[in-house]
Order: C-alpha cells, then structure tokens, then sequence
C-alpha cells in the first residue's frame, strides 16, 4: 500500500470516527423531536391543530386515526413494542377504559391542572378533557315553547308522549348521559326516568344525533336530546331551522357536558414530549383551534367560544367528576337494556 493510500485511508476513518457521534445523535434528537398520536377524533378535525403545533415548536407529530375500539385492541396488543405517545378519543367513558385497561400513564402537571377543570380531568392523572360538549335538548320552535321545558328527567312527562326522539342506547354518548344520572339520582330513579323516555318515543331511536335533529326539524317529533356540536354542523351546513338547544336542570346539577381528551401512553418512548403537547393543547394558544374546528367549547376556562358557539347562549354544566361517566358505564347498559332503550 502507498503512503498516498495509507494516507487517505487514515483520514477517511478519522473523519468518520468524528462525526458518527453526531451522526446517532441527529437520529436521537429525530426520535425526541416526534411525537405519534393514535387518534379516534377524526383527522380533519385534529391534523390542522398539530400542523400548528409542529410550525411553531419543530416537533414533529406522526398521526393514526381509527375507531376507539380499535385503537385500545391495537393498545393492548402492542404492549411494550406500541410507537404510540398520545391516545386521543371522545368522551370520558372510553378514557376511562383506556385507563382501566392499563394503557394509559399517570400526569402530573401543573399546565393541565391550571388550564382544565377537575370535573373535566382524571383524578389518577390518567386523562384530561381537551374540549367539550354539552350532551343537551333541543326542541321544534314551531311546536314548543322553551318555557315548557326544564329537565332531562320531565322529557318523561305525559305532555311528551310520541314527542320524544332519541339516538341508539349503543352510543357511548348516552351511555354517558345515564351513568350521569345514575350517580346523581340513583339507578332506580333513572331506570323510571329512562323508562319514561322510551314510553314517550314518537318513532324508533335513531343511529346518529344528525338523524334526531333531521326528525325534529321535520315535525317527525318534537323533542329530543343532542350533541351540541351536531346542531351547529347542521345549522351551518343548512342554514336556519326550526330547532333551538335548551340548556336543562339549572336549577339543579346543571347540563351534561362530555369531552374530547387524550392521555399519555403507558408505553410511550417520549413522554417529555408527549407531556408538552398536551400541555400545549389547553393553552390559550392552542384551545380556539382544537374546540372551533368542530364547533366544540375550550376546556380551559380563560378561553373564548367561536362566536357561532357562543351565539348558543351560557348554560351551567353539572361539575360531576367525569370519570364517573366510565365507572357507571356497564350498569348503564345494563339498564338500558333492562327498560328497552334499544
């Protein structure tokens, strides 16, 4: 070999054993600068938020969207070998799965618990509310007067008979809804309330809140209890209707209110990470475009509505521990079923 040879080969392996270091150092900073995200909030209601998100701090956000269900077996079957850092879902009833099922990991920051309330959040730290939604009546403007209404519990009145319209018990929003309720009244004064409602059914339930809204506006009944965010994609979709929200029991536990939330992953590569994020998520900075896009309320207290959302009118949202929604939530079905809520 030439010294020429000797010479360049001396001085390649040098300058490679200088910059490997840095060379797996970018691929660790690549892995800490990302975050990935399995997601049952569909993506074009949460990819322009992360899109912001990467714009103003770098990291990068890696996304997969399915159903809940799915997105819990794949959870679960991952175990350890997940990529997963943020699982983000609709109501507290499937956070509280996750939880149960042990994919989640306890929290504990400060951010979440001075930018979201304590009835919107985990009291493990296992999730927290990101938005909300208020679960409430809407009525025919042609056919009721708001000041005939009251509560969820009178929607069993004999004035509502074949008035009422309701979505399937089999969405965990109602499933929600009554676990509520059975913490607050108890199982036996809400199986005579929810009783009461099938009795009032104009027509067989429903497979979507759109469905319930579509029905009422048509005078197919007169009554019935909503998603607020359905309502407003309806009114916008198709301008005025005869159909107005009613906030009820305030003068008492206040309206229902659910949320979209997330938590961190048990087996999360990037907690740091995936901590910020949601931190960033109740910021002001953050909360008008996770709630806006979807016609959603902000978690955090300090933060306005869009002005379409506020154009609702404030209401008193019942201050019950959400988790309560998910240890109800099989007794709930139970009952449902038990009094022929299909």
């Amino acid at each position: 070999m030439t010294d020429s040879k000797r010479f360049f080969i001396t001085s390649a392996i040098g300058i490679f054993l200088l910059i490997a270091p840095n060379l797996f150092l970018s691929e660790t900073v690549l892995a800490a600068d990302t975050v990935v995200i399995y997601s049952a909030r569909k993506e074009h209601l949460i990819k322009p938020v992360l899109d912001r998100y990467t714009e103003e701090t770098g990291v990068k956000v890696k996304l997969l969207t399915d159903k809940a269900p799915s997105l819990l077996v794949r959870l679960k079957a991952e175990k350890k070998n997940t990529r997963a850092d943020l699982l983000i879902t609709v109501d507290a009833g499937n956070l509280w799965q996750a939880a149960k099922q042990g994919v989640l990991s306890p929290v504990d920051s400060e951010i979440l618990k001075q930018n979201v309330p304590e009835h919107l959040r985990d009291p493990l730290g296992n999730w927290v509310g990101l938005s909300i939604r208020a679960r409430t009546i809407v009525y025919n403007t042609n056919q009721v007067k708001a000041s005939e209404l009251s509560t969820y519990e009178a929607l069993g009145d004999p004035v509502w008979k074949k008035r009422l319209c309701l979505r399937t018990s089999k969405k965990v929003y109602n499933q929600s809804l009554v676990a509520m309720m059975m913490h607050t009244i108890g199982a036996d004064q809400t199986k005579a309330v929810v009783k009461s409602w099938v009795a009032n059914l104009a027509t067989t339930v429903f497979s979507s809140d759109t469905e319930v809204l579509e029905a009422i506006a048509a005078g197919q009944c007169d009554v019935g209890i909503v998603n607020t965010y359905y309502y407003g994609r309806l009114i916008k979709k198709k301008g005025k209707l005869p159909i107005a929200l009613y906030w009820p029991n305030q003068g008492g536990r206040g309206v229902h209110v659910n949320i979209s939330g997330a938590g961190v992953t048990r087996h999360s590569k990037n907690k740091a990470a995936a901590i910020r994020l949601l931190e960033w998520f109740s910021s002001p900075a953050a909360q008008n475009l996770f709630a806006d896009i979807n016609l959603e309320y902000p978690v955090n207290p300090k933060v306005k509505s869009a002005p379409e959302v506020a154009a609702w009118g404030t209401f008193k949202q019942d201050q019950t521990n959400l988790a309560k929604a998910g240890e109800l939530q099989k007794e709930a079905i139970k009952l449902m079923d038990q009094v022929g809520y299909r």
